[in-house]
C-alpha cells in the first residue's frame, strides 16, 4: 500500500491550516469555546467530519480532472464563475497572513523580548525562502514539521490533563455560555479552513478513487486531532482563557515549564511559516500554470516576489486591525463565502459529476 498517497495530503493540509486555524488558540475560542466547553467540543467534531467529507470529494474531483492547481480545479467545477473563488481565496490568503504575521510578532515579543516587527520580518524571510524553492522542499518541510507538531501537542495535552484533569472534567459539565449552534459553528470553521489550493500539488500521488477517498478521510482525522488536544488543554483555564488575545501564550505561561514553553513557541512559529508558505505556494502554482499555457515559465525570482508583496499587504492589515478583530470579523464573513463558492458546489455539482464517471485509474505523472 502506498501510504504516502494516503498521508501526505493530510499532513500538508494540517500544516497549512494550523497557523490560521488554531495555533494561536484565538480561533478555537471564537468559533467553539465561546459557545461553552461541551458545545465547542461537539462543534470541533463536526468540523472534522466536514473536513473529511469535503476533502475526500475534492481529491477525487481533482484526480479525475487532472487539476493540480486551484485555477484548473475551479474552472472545471464552477465554469465562468471560477473567478469568484479566486477573489475569495486571495482575500483569505491576505487575512491568514495578517493573522500569522501578527501572531509571529506577539510570539517573538513574548518569548525573546524583541520588538514584534522582528518576529514578523523573520517569518516573512523564511516564507520567502520556502516559496523560492517550490513544491519539493515545501512538501518535505510541511510533512516533517507536522510530525513534530503532533508530538508537541500530545505532550501539551498529557501535561495539562495530568495536572488539571478534574478541572477539565468540571468545565465540560458547565452549561452553554451563549446561544448558538455548535453544528453550524463547526461547519463555518471548516469552511474557511478548507485550504484546498495549498494541497492540490499532492494530487499527482493519487491514482485511484480508493486512494482519493482514503486520503480525504485521513485529512479530516490528521487536521482535527491536534485541535481537539489543544482545545481540551484550554478547558483547564476556562473561562479566563476566553478573554486572552493569544490563548496559546496564556496556556504556556500557566504551565510554568520553561522548556515546554520554549519548545511550543518554536513549533508554533514554525507553523506560521508553514501556513504562509503553503497558501502562497498555491498562488505561485496557479500563476505558473497560466504562464505555461502561454508558452512561458514562471521565473524563479517571481515566487518570492509574489510572496513578499502579499506579505507586506497582510502585515499592514495586521497592524491596522489587530488579531482579535481579524479572526472574529474576517474569518466569520469568509466562512459564509466559502460555503457558497466552494463547499456547496463541490458537494452537489462536483459529487454528481464524480458519481457519473467510472472509477478508472489515472496514472501518476509527477511527484511533489
Amino acid at each position: 500500500m502506498n501510504w504516502r498517497a494516503y498521508l501526505l495530503p493530510g499532513l500538508v493540509f494540517q500544516s497549512v491550516i494550523i497557523g490560521g486555524g488554531y495555533a494561536t488558540g484565538r480561533e478555537l475560542v471564537t468559533f467553539f469555546l465561546a459557545l461553552g466547553p461541551l458545545p465547542g467540543l461537539l462543534g470541533l467534531l463536526v468540523a472534522g467530519l466536514v473536513f473529511a467529507a469535503v476533502m475526500a470529494t475534492a481529491y477525487e474531483f481533482a484526480r479525475q480532472a487532472g487539476a493540480h492547481d486551484y485555477r484548473t480545479f475551479c474552472r472545471r467545477l464552477l465554469g465562468p464563475a471560477w473567478v469568484l473563488y479566486e477573489v475569495a481565496y486571495l482575500a483569505l490568503v491576505v487575512l491568514i497572513l495578517a493573522v500569522v504575521g501578527s501572531a509571529a510578532g506577539e510570539l517573538a515579543s513574548d518569548a525573546l523580548g524583541l520588538p514584534p516587527a522582528t518576529g514578523t520580518v523573520g517569518m516573512m524571510l523564511l516564507v520567502g525562502t520556502l516559496t523560492f524553492y517550490g513544491s519539493a522542499l515545501i512538501g518535505r518541510v510541511l510533512a516533517g514539521w507536522s510530525v513534530l507538531l503532533y508530538a508537541v501537542y500530545l505532550l501539551l495535552f498529557a501535561l495539562t490533563l495530568t495536572a488539571h484533569g478534574d478541572t477539565i472534567a468540571q468545565s465540560l459539565r458547565e452549561p452553554p455560555a451563549q446561544e448558538g449552534s455548535w453544528a453550524l459553528s463547526g461547519t463555518r470553521y471548516a469552511a474557511y479552513n478548507i485550504s484546498l489550493p495549498a494541497v492540490l500539488f499532492c494530487m499527482t500521488l493519487l491514482t485511484t478513487r480508493r486512494q482519493a477517498v482514503g486520503a480525504g478521510i485521513m485529512t479530516g482525522v490528521i487536521a482535527i486531532v491536534p485541535a481537539l488536544l489543544f482545545y481540551t488543554a484550554m478547558l483547564a483555564y476556562y473561562p479566563a482563557i476566553v478573554a486572552q488575545p493569544v490563548p496559546a501564550l496564556f496556556l504556556m505561561a500557566q504551565l510554568d515549564l520553561p522548556w515546554v514553553q520554549a519548545l511550543f513557541q518554536l513549533v508554533v512559529f514554525g507553523t506560521f511559516v508553514e501556513t504562509g508558505a503553503g497558501v502562497l505556494h498555491a498562488i505561485n502554482e496557479r500563476i505558473d500554470v497560466q504562464a505555461q499555457e502561454r508558452g512561458r515559465a514562471l521565473p524563479r525570482w517571481a515566487r518570492p516576489t509574489v510572496a513578499g508583496s502579499l506579505l507586506l499587504l497582510s502585515i499592514y492589515g495586521a497592524t491596522t486591525f489587530g488579531i482579535v478583530d481579524l479572526i472574529a470579523r474576517g474569518y466569520g464573513f469568509l466562512s459564509w463565502v466559502f460555503i457558497a463558492v466552494l463547499i456547496a458546489p463541490l458537494m452537489t455539482i462536483g459529487l454528481w459529476r464524480i458519481l457519473l464517471r467510472p472509477t478508472k485509474e489515472v496514472p501518476c505523472n509527477a511527484s511533489p
